[in-house]
């Protein structure tokens, strides 16, 4: 299939399924005008790739275990370990990020409840 009915049938744009080639998520072969042509496995692998960068990982994350992709089994491979190493270190940083902002905003209302204060005053 081409890049726009792969983009049709997984549910992204052709933008995205070029920037999967360039990160070396999927790869295409070439008809022979130079047109990407996609095998109609794809159409799974895309899926997951798009389901996991739009839960936050990178694409450099989803790279080292793309290899455990797009099987269409809810369960990955007992071998992708690397898949539950990386969700785990990126749930890791963002419970570090949101501790930083809650703090961060736990300051900042108490600044707005002391100004707030002396205005009234």
């Amino acid at each position: 299939m081409r890049i726009g009915e792969l983009a049709r049938c997984a549910g992204v744009s052709t933008r995205a399924l070029r920037y999967y080639e360039e990160q070396g998520l999927i790869s295409a072969a070439r008809d022979h005008n130079g047109y990407r042509v996609y095998d109609s496995d794809a159409v799974l692998l895309v899926r997951d790739i798009a389901r996991l960068l739009h839960a936050g990982l990178s694409s450099e994350d989803v790279l080292r275990f793309v290899h455990c992709l797009g099987t269409g089994d809810p369960e990955p491979p007992k071998d992708c370990v690397a898949l539950l190493r990386t969700f785990s270190e990126r749930l890791g940083a963002l419970d570090e990020r949101i501790a930083a902002l809650t703090e961060t905003r736990g300051r900042l209302a108490a600044e707005t409840d002391r100004l707030a204060k002396i205005l009234e005053d």
